[in-house]
């Protein structure tokens, strides 16, 4: 597991030994996964356990404006 960026009190996730498609772990009050490129070349939510909408917001914008950075680290730790 490698925190890869902190913002608006969120920590964003890649695990090493993960599955495709590339994606990021949102961890502050709770959990949620995004896909790094959804079916629109966007960020998209996959699963969110327990954080809040503002907090779920603040993450999707964060991937977003971050996804190329995401996607480099991501390349980096699966090839």
């Amino acid at each position: 597991m490698v925190t890869v960026h902190r913002e608006a009190g969120l920590r964003f996730v890649i695990f090493t030994d993960d599955h495709e498609p590339a994606h990021v772990h949102v961890v502050g009050d709770g959990h949620a996964k995004i896909n790094l490129v959804g079916a629109d070349g966007q960020p998209e939510l996959v699963s969110n356990d327990g954080l809040k909408a503002g907090d779920l917001r603040k993450a999707m914008r964060i991937v977003g404006e971050q996804q190329a950075m995401l996607l480099e680290v991501w390349s980096k730790h699966h090839g």
